[in-house]
């Protein structure tokens, strides 16, 4: 057996990938550019790739990349807990809760105090009902909602259960709070930025994210997307 066949057969049987994804990517495209170097590296035309957890295109962390059988994992993997880092610029919103769209309805921040921040952090540790964000995957009559919010279309998200395990205000400096929070499957982040705005009463928006953790998997043992291919073609 040569080592290309040895590797083909490692990845159709099942492979688990932590992949740090970059900025400005999806996560499909880090999905596909595997599937891309598996295709022209090792000469696998078609293999079943998925990964455990979708990352919005502004935000960078872990994702969980599964090939093969190893798919079958996936849902495990998604019901882990996540661990977040990032920061909110208070005093202005966009409609996305984030710098996908444009910063809007600023208001004054100066009188807020660094308890203030701490004292509304604290109270959305625990169980609750969030709102999904409009700019988001979920579906809605068999389409992604982002699709209805860039049309400008108005449509009403159902509340979801979530679990806020932790939530650490870890540096001020006004208009931006950076932030750590450890969260359930299926917590938006930048609902969390949204909520977090509204109980300051002054508006806020995601302005960074990132993923450190999903369960005991740990970003500082992800692949860059460029050591990965590098890593695929000395392999060879």
């Amino acid at each position: 057996m040569n080592p290309d066949t040895g590797l083909q057969e490692s990845y159709l049987n099942g492979r688990v990938l932590l992949v740090d994804k970059p900025r400005q990517w999806t996560s499909f495209d880090v999905v596909n550019r595997i599937k891309s170097v598996l295709r022209y590296r090792l000469g696998i035309k078609k293999i079943r790739i998925g990964h455990a957890g979708t990352l919005d295109p502004l935000a960078t962390g872990l994702l969980i990349i599964c090939t093969g059988k190893a798919t079958k994992e996936i849902d495990q993997y998604q019901g882990m807990d996540k661990t977040y880092t990032g920061s909110f610029c208070l005093g202005q919103t966009t409609p996305s809760y984030d710098l996908e769209t444009k910063p809007e309805n600023q208001q004054t921040i100066g009188h807020l105090t660094h308890d203030d921040l701490h004292r509304a952090a604290g109270g959305f540790v625990g169980v609750q009902d969030q709102v999904p964000p409009l700019f988001s995957a979920k579906k809605i009559g068999g389409e992604r909602a982002y699709t209805h919010a860039r049309r400008g279309m108005q449509t009403s998200m159902e509340p979801m259960p979530i679990e806020i395990k932790s939530f650490e205000i870890t540096r001020i400096h006004f208009p931006e709070v950076d932030f750590r929070v450890v969260c359930s499957k299926g917590t938006y982040i930048r609902a969390l930025a949204r909520d977090f705005g509204e109980k300051t009463g002054v508006g806020a928006y995601l302005s960074a994210l990132r993923r450190t953790h999903i369960g005991h998997f740990s970003v500082s043992d992800a692949w860059q997307t460029d050591q990965l291919e590098e890593m695929l073609g000395n392999a060879r």
